[in-house]
């Protein structure tokens, strides 16, 4: 972890103060972008099954909606703090904005560690969290989904209590529902196999076959397990994961230089995408300490956990081999990193960008469940194909053209489709 002390929104806002003196953007529209347009702090008080109460604190905040409702998860973290939701908020918005939806970017959160908690205490939690902020959310306001350690039946628990509170039935209040409550099938899937359409795309563009590279992922989540799905599927090869370990309070790197077995690996990881070690050294893993990861001769890295994950500690380890950085975790990397990394002509593909296929297909299922019309899983994997793809095109061609970098290119496309939103609105 990085020595300095490290706040996420101060990160957020450095890259759009970039890409605002870019894009030579007035100082109104620079003030409005720079900060959430509005935000919300509560407790939320819970019985818990020993008959105490404890008070948990809970966090909305919507950084900007000028392109449509706020769209951002809710995740449930014990380190959560309202700079990480804001930095995630206004990373939505570009997310969003990058990719063309017509949405724009919030975040949620709770301080609390789930893994400590009954499923009762749970769903009371979830429950609690919608009465605070019922208000202010809802499917032409803002439109919640799971996040870190949040899953489908949270959002379940959470639709329930809205649709009470509302008098009627709101399946677009929220996405990451299970399939059959108002879900989208594929939607496990997308956020995950978007980032991996990048790396497809990426390669493409460097002239590399997928068959001949090998990849090292940081976290063994949802995103990690389906990406590395479809990279096995394109003929690439893992050989090191890492995760987080609850018991010993600490992160394990997993190494397996002939390639990992997906299926292998699952069977030995719990729900929170924590994997066995004492399994994993009967299976013939290595077992290296958490941040070896980034130190693997691999093409591909593709740090998929927290923000802060890739800083000036540890970029040098970075092997000479890496090609590509496809971040599919929020802020993984921070600017001091982000320009050892540039320097050294590594191909990044910028975090709302690579991993935007979780809100694509979320939108996806914000659409079906408005309109109570379903669609197949090769139908909505086909769609997100073709979104991620063409965001990719479009950001990697205005990269070319202006002669910056993906990441700079990103930011410059997505703040520029927002700052046009506000200016015709009349905001600014």
């Amino acid at each position: 972890m990085n020595k300095k002390s490290y706040n996420p929104f101060e990160t957020a806002q450095a890259k759009f103060d970039q890409a605002a003196e870019l894009l030579e953007l007035d100082k109104a529209t620079r003030e409005l972008l720079r900060y959430p347009l509005r935000e919300y702090h509560f407790s939320i008080p819970v019985r818990m099954d020993d008959g105490s109460v404890n008070v948990f604190r809970g966090f909305r905040v919507q950084h900007n909606d000028a392109r449509g409702p706020a769209k951002g998860g809710i995740r449930f973290h014990p380190q959560e703090t309202i700079d990480t939701v804001r930095a995630l908020s206004m990373w939505m918005t570009w997310k969003t904005a990058v990719v063309d939806l017509p949405l724009g970017g919030g975040k949620g959160g709770v301080i609390c560690d789930p893994h400590s908690l009954s499923a009762t205490e749970q769903e009371k939690l979830c429950r609690g969290w919608v009465r605070q902020i019922f208000k202010n959310v809802g499917p032409n306001e803002d439109v919640p989904a799971p996040d870190v350690m949040t899953s489908a039946q949270h959002m379940l628990w959470m639709l329930d209590e809205f649709e009470v509170l509302n008098g009627a039935k709101s399946p677009g209040f929220i996405t990451g529902k299970p399939v059959g409550m108002g879900g989208s099938l594929g939607r496990r899937e997308a956020t995950g196999y978007g980032v991996m359409i990048t790396v497809r795309e990426a390669l493409k563009e460097l002239s590399i076959k997928p068959q001949d590279t090998t990849a090292s992922f940081q976290g063994f989540g949802n995103v990690s397990q389906y990406a590395l799905e479809l990279y096995n599927q394109m003929g690439g090869s893992a050989i090191c994961v890492s995760c987080w370990d609850q018991e010993d309070q600490t992160s394990y790197s997993f190494k397996k230089k002939d390639g990992i077995d997906l299926k292998e690996l699952m069977d030995i990881t719990d729900i929170f995408g924590s994997i066995d070690k004492t399994k994993a050294k009967e299976l013939e893993y290595e077992v290296l300490p958490g941040d070896a990861w980034i130190e693997q001769e691999v093409d591909i890295l593709m740090p998929a956990a927290l923000e802060n994950q890739i800083n000036e500690d540890n970029v040098s380890k970075i092997s000479n081999q890496v090609k590509i950085i496809a971040e599919g975790a929020n802020g993984p990397t921070t600017n001091e990193a982000d320009e050892v990394i540039t320097e050294r002509n590594i191909f990044v593909i910028p975090d709302f960008l690579a991993n935007a296929g979780g809100v694509t297909c979320s939108y996806f299922e914000q659409v079906q469940s408005n309109t109570n019309n379903y669609w197949e899983k090769d139908e909505v994997l086909a769609k997100l194909d073709y979104k991620m793809r063409s965001a990719f095109v479009a950001v990697n061609d205005f990269a070319k053209s202006h002669k910056l970098n993906m990441r700079d290119a990103a930011y410059a496309i997505a703040v520029d489709r927002v700052a046009h939103a506000c200016h015709d609105r009349g905001w600014v």
